[in-house]
């Protein structure tokens, strides 16, 4: 049981880490982008993914700042 427990500590140190906001937020943040751009809006799409990226990291970074 120690072993199963330190292999889903690992993950979620990796992918967490510090930020949960950036776990979730790339993830997000890729997913949007899909929807739209096979919503037909290509161009859209590639206005929206680096806004995005920068968005979520400004706003982990603000959050960050907060505590």
């Amino acid at each position: 049981m120690r072993l199963v427990r330190g292999f889903f500590a690992f993950w979620y140190d990796f992918i967490v880490g510090d930020s949960v906001m950036l776990a979730i937020g790339g993830p997000a943040v890729l997913v949007v982008a899909y929807v739209v751009s096979h919503a037909g809006d290509a161009a859209a799409a590639q206005v929206l993914l680096p806004l995005s990226v920068v968005m979520t990291l400004v706003a982990s970074l603000v959050l960050r700042g907060s505590h």
